[in-house]
C-alpha cells in the first residue's frame, strides 16, 4: 500500500460553495495510486466540505439559505421562532463568525472517498465542495491524503 499527501489551497470569495473536485482529481492523478481511499479534511473551524449536487446551482442556494435560517448572523434565536434574539457572546473575529462555526458544526470537515482506475467514485451528478462560512474571501486548506495502490 502506497500513500500520497498534498494541500489545496483554495482562494473563496466569501460565502459560498465553491467546487473542488477537479482539484482533488488533480492530486489524486499527482498520486500515480489507482484503486483505494481519498481522505479530506478542511483544516478550519469556519469552513467545511460536502458531496452534493453539480448540475443545478439552485441546490447550493437553497442549502446556503437553509443554513443562514438554521445559523443566523443576527444571534439565536428559540428554534420555534419566537421570542428575542440573543447575539452571540463570541464576536472577537466578527458578527459572521460564531454562526461560521455552528454551520461547519453542521456539517463535516472531513470526507473520506473511494477511488479505481485512479479516478473517484462519484454520482453523475454529484461533486466535492468547501463551503465558505465567513462573509469576507479567505484562503482555505484542504488536506489530501491518498491510500491504495
Amino acid at each position: 500500500m502506497a500513500q500520497h499527501v498534498q494541500r489545496l489551497s483554495i482562494s473563496t470569495s466569501g460565502q459560498g460553495f465553491i467546487n473542488i473536485t477537479g482539484n482533488v482529481a488533480a492530486v489524486l492523478e499527482d498520486s500515480g495510486l489507482r484503486q483505494g481511499l481519498i481522505c479530506l479534511s478542511c483544516l478550519h473551524t469556519s469552513a467545511s466540505l460536502c458531496i452534493n449536487e453539480n448540475a443545478d446551482p439552485h441546490v447550493l442556494a437553497d442549502l446556503l439559505a437553509h443554513l443562514t435560517a438554521l445559523a443566523p448572523t443576527e444571534g439565536v434565536r428559540s428554534l420555534s421562532g419566537r421570542g428575542a434574539v440573543r447575539a452571540y457572546r463570541h464576536s472577537n473575529e466578527g458578527p459572521d463568525d460564531m454562526p461560521a462555526h455552528i454551520r461547519t458544526m453542521l456539517t463535516n470537515t472531513h470526507l473520506s472517498l473511494s477511488f479505481t482506475k485512479g479516478r473517484l467514485l462519484l454520482g453523475q451528478w454529484q461533486g466535492v465542495y468547501l463551503m465558505e462560512h465567513r462573509a469576507k474571501p479567505q484562503t482555505r486548506v484542504v488536506n489530501v491524503h491518498c491510500l491504495g495502490d
